[in-house]
């Protein structure tokens, strides 16, 4: 199998699919002749021409509203917002029509439309090119919300998400495009290269949305997070020396319930990471159904690292980004507290 980047292995699964379904389409600002500000649809205008792969106005709502029309009518359109600070202008669209027209139809249309988005910091983006949206995406019934951490992972979940009947919102982290990033800034950046999760199969596969990896098995402690906060976790375990299991959740909607519910009764401790300010944050969700769930199984405390309840700062980013120093001192608090 191929190594490949996060950028190659979702413009693979772009071109799997255009080249698989004649009713896949890509779409969105810059990503026909350009290619996208990140080159995700590279040379998928030249492969299969400007009706399959187009430029559009900088109209966030009006992006999403084509699709949804589209979708409606048989298309499965793939959308991409540049940066995912910019969605809240499609918000509309996303929240009273494409979640919502399976259901007002009684299942006479459906919106297959996957909306791409590069979201998370650890670039200097500042704070409207580094927000982590994906909660009050969550929060909306009707929307599914993928997030991946790997370039194996993203081109089975991509497909996945293009070919389900139902509205996604595919959150790229930007910061894992060319390499892993441990969280720990002034290194040399390191490259998909030789990593096992770069080994990106041919053709068409699929990951299940709503299926949970165990990126560690461990006994200490429960480690859930997604994204970038995946490898910033792994560092801090290993940094720690603490048995932790780490998994990596992939989907937060759907939420793979059973496999934290599995961990967590097993470890008896929790630790939840995002990049997401604290407030409010999928982390919340998370903990209330571990607290629900798994009440009677808990030795300490459910621990919560993620951003700060601030606009993401560009001076002081590093001060904002939920770092591995910060995981695992949640992670002694978690473990060192009394059972």
């Amino acid at each position: 199998m191929p190594g490949m980047t996060m950028v190659q292995a979702l413009n693979d699964a772009l071109d799997t699919m255009l080249a698989l379904d004649p009713e896949v389409l890509v779409f969105g600002e810059d990503v026909g002749y350009f290619g996208g500000v990140f080159r995700v649809t590279d040379k998928l205008q030249a492969k299969y021409g400007p009706t399959r792969c187009f430029d559009t106005p900088i109209a966030e709502g009006g992006i999403v509203a084509a699709a949804i029309g589209m979708a409606a009518y048989g298309l499965r359109p793939v959308v991409e917002i540049q940066f995912a600070d910019y969605i809240l202008p499609a918000y509309d669209q996303l929240v009273s029509e494409a979640a919502r027209l399976r259901y007002r139809s009684n299942g006479e249309f459906t919106a297959p439309i996957t909306v791409r988005a590069p979201y998370g910091g650890g670039i200097f983006g500042g704070q409207t090119h580094s927000q982590s949206p994906e909660a009050i995406f969550a929060h909306v019934t009707g929307l599914k919300t993928v997030i991946p951490s790997n370039p194996r992972d993203a081109k089975g979940l991509l497909i996945a998400a293009i070919e389900c009947d139902d509205p996604v919102i595919f959150l790229e982290p930007k910061r894992l495009y060319n390499g892993p990033f441990d969280g720990r800034p002034g290194q040399a950046l390191q490259s998909w290269d030789g990593h096992p999760a770069a080994e990106v199969p041919a053709g068409h596969y699929t990951v299940p949305l709503g299926t949970a990896a165990v990126v560690r098995a461990g006994h200490a402690v429960t480690v859930l997070a997604y994204g970038t906060m995946v490898h910033v976790a792994a560092a801090a375990i290993a940094a720690s020396g603490i048995d932790a299991e780490l998994l990596d959740l992939r989907s937060i909607v759907p939420l793979d319930i059973d496999a934290v519910c599995a961990s967590v009764r097993k470890t008896g401790r929790c630790v939840i990471v995002h990049e997401a300010s604290r407030f409010a944050g999928f982390g919340a969700e998370l903990s209330a159904l571990v607290q629900e769930r798994c009440f009677y199984y808990l030795k300490s405390p459910i621990e919560r690292v993620c951003g700060w309840d601030t606009p993401y700062p560009h001076a002081f980013e590093w001060d904002y980004f939920p770092g591995p120093d910060r995981v695992a001192a949640a992670l002694r608090r978690a473990t060192e507290a009394a059972a």
